[in-house]
């Protein structure tokens, strides 16, 4: 049987606080054929509120300490500030979106991480999605845009990373769609040379990950992005693609494209 296809796109916080790259970003998403989900974060938002409320952000190896009053900084500015903004600007390009977290329709259910050198606070490594309610949604012909908050189902908000959000909504997806992960950020994609920022790698596969691992060409924040790419292949998701917002278009082949 053929599956539909379902494109799961992730934005980062760089694209979120400049204008007028998150409007050309929702115009290309909007433009996006068939069906798709979209998947946000807000860091650097979260970052500028919490200091204009004294809110000292404490971060460990770029991953953000999340005590109580960050939590609530965290759940105003991704659930509320950026996720209604876009929402909003969705729904003026036609696009009927709904903003979630992970606790809205049960969708996406996380453990709190355990502590062990680091104790990072009311962040959560995502244990379940609930495809089929997200598919509901879908159904219903709404676009689901996903922040970077999911639940552990006993009432408490987890502040969750955005790029495992993407991955892991992709998985469970995968279940009904034939599903695509889009990551975009500032760059073209993977670059074989990071001082040349034309020197895309267009396709990796396994065998290639492993020979540019080896190179050490693939090294710091690309390490864990990569990471979860191919565990996302491995548990159903199609294809990823990682570049730039214009990969969404169709003209452009200029991004990197993983498989296994």
């Amino acid at each position: 049987m053929h599956k539909e296809k379902l494109s799961v796109v992730k934005i980062g916080g760089n694209i979120i606080e400049d204008e007028n790259a998150l409007c050309a970003f929702l115009k290309l998403f909007s433009n996006l054929e068939g069906k798709k989900i979209l998947v946000h974060g807000g860091g650097k938002r979260a970052t500028h509120m919490a200091s204009k409320l004294g809110i000292e952000s404490k971060m460990v190896n770029g991953r953000r300490i999340t005590d109580a009053e960050t939590l609530e900084v965290i759940t105003m500015v991704y659930g509320g500030l950026v996720n209604k903004n876009v929402v909003a600007k969705l729904q003026a390009l036609n696009t009927n979106a709904i903003g979630l977290t992970g606790a809205d329709v049960n969708s996406i259910k996380s453990v709190k991480r355990p502590v062990k050198e680091v104790d990072f606070g009311f962040v959560g490594d995502v244990e379940s999605v609930s495809y089929p309610s997200i598919d509901k949604l879908i159904q219903a012909d709404f676009t689901p845009v996903f922040c970077a908050i999911t639940h552990d189902g006993h009432g408490q908000l987890l502040n969750t990373n955005a790029d495992t959000i993407a991955s892991q909504v992709a998985v469970g997806m995968s279940h009904l769609y034939e599903t695509s992960i889009y990551y975009c950020f500032e760059l073209n994609g993977v670059l074989r040379d990071i001082n040349d920022k034309n020197s895309v790698e267009k396709h990796i596969d396994s065998k290639l990950y492993k020979e540019l691992l080896e190179q050490g060409i693939i090294a710091d924040g690309m390490l864990p992005k990569l990471e979860n790419c191919f565990d996302a292949l491995q548990h159903g998701v199609k294809t990823i693609n990682m570049g730039n917002t214009n990969m969404l278009t169709q003209e452009n082949d200029n991004f990197t494209r993983i498989t296994l």
